[in-house]
């Protein structure tokens, strides 16, 4: 079976210098091998394409047969690792915490431990007949979010 930790040692040669950066990498028992890259700006086939050559390069396939995929983590799935949560710093994002609340709204910080939500919630203030739109930061550890994905809006 190919070692996960010689394709991702792989894959990190080829990302060197490069502004894309490593989200997944996975090898089954039958050695079926998924990559996943991002870039801030999106991932061009082209890229794949040559990452996917660069990691078959380094391999041969009369000791050991293998398939291979390499492609961009999707839109719309959840976040693997912080750089997608910085990329998206900003942007309307879905959160799933821990307890099972799904939570909408920016993202407006991203750090190594932390992340913090900003949602729009109505508020009675005191003195007035309706309630108005008020924003709230949250706050959560990564373990307290089961996951977080970027929010595709249609408006």
């Amino acid at each position: 079976m190919i070692e996960k930790s010689v394709v991702v040692q792989r894959v990190n040669e080829w990302l060197e210098g490069k502004d894309y950066f490593l989200v997944d990498v996975s090898v089954t028992p039958d050695n079926r091998i998924v990559v996943e890259i991002d870039h801030a700006e999106g991932v061009w086939i082209e890229d794949c394409v040559e990452l996917s050559r660069f990691i078959e390069s380094g391999f041969d396939r009369e000791k050991e047969d293998f398939e291979l995929e390499v492609g961009s983590a999707g839109i719309g799935q959840p976040f693997k690792v912080l750089q997608q949560y910085v990329n998206h710093v900003g942007k309307e994002v879905e959160v799933l915490t821990a307890e099972g609340k799904k939570l909408s709204g920016v993202l407006k910080e991203a750090t190594e431990d932390k992340m913090t939500l900003t949602i729009s919630k109505k508020v009675r203030l005191e003195g007035e007949k309706r309630p108005k739109l008020m924003d709230e930061d949250l706050t959560f550890s990564y373990d307290e979010i089961k996951y977080t994905k970027y929010l595709i809006n249609f408006k």
